[in-house]
């Protein structure tokens, strides 16, 4: 007798549920691989699937840049580990910019291809924009107690600290000035520190 809380697999949802992933997966590797701009062809074959299979899986590229998003996000919980806002402010920055430079560290060469295609792509917009969203709220509830200090200025002080900490900055630190991962995280720390130092000591004159 079947228990009445088993719930039946289906075969063909569980298929086309690795065959997509199957595909993003594929995709992101050539990605990673440096190949900023993989075909359907190519991803198809790296993903041992049929061209037809992709194209019946996701309507679209469109489609693809949104599950690859939602994976890359998967990545990066992965690497994620709260901080706690009752550490002492130093301790704090320097934990969040450590985190940060990991994490951007291994969304490179994803990142790097997407802002190649942002431009021609509404969905690549949509990604960056939650992935700025994401590091928002994580700035918004580490820095709680030095933000509500600062007064009128919380907002401009909100959105310096998410630049200071995004993939353009990385970007340039690592790719146009030539730093290393440690030197780089150097650098973050030292932004953000002085960001929240200078907003508290202007609050508190």
């Amino acid at each position: 007798m079947r228990n009445d809380d088993t719930v039946p697999i289906d075969g063909r949802t569980a298929r086309s549920h690795r065959t997509r992933r199957a595909i993003v997966d594929a995709h992101l590797a050539l990605l990673n691989e440096g190949d900023l701009k993989p075909t359907a062809e190519r991803i198809a074959e790296r993903a041992g699937v049929s061209l037809r299979s992709l194209w019946t899986n996701f309507r679209d590229m469109e489609g693809l840049f949104a599950a690859a998003g939602e994976r890359l996000i998967e990545h990066e919980l992965a690497e994620y580990r709260p901080i706690s806002a009752a550490l002492p402010l130093p301790q704090r920055v320097d934990e969040f910019c450590r985190q940060r430079a990991r994490i951007l560290e291994l969304i490179a060469p994803v990142a790097t291809a997407a802002a190649a295609r942002e431009p021609f792509s509404a969905q690549l917009r949509r990604n960056r924009a939650r992935e700025l969203a994401r590091v928002r709220d994580e700035v918004c509830q580490l820095f709680t107690a030095e933000l509500d200090g600062v007064g009128a200025g919380r907002d401009r002080l909100v959105e310096a600290l998410v630049v200071s900490s995004t993939f353009a900055v990385w970007s340039t630190l690592r790719g146009q000035l030539g730093l290393d991962p440690e030197e780089s995280t150097a650098v973050m720390t030292r932004m953000v520190n002085s960001l929240l130092v200078t907003a508290l000591a202007a609050g508190l004159a």
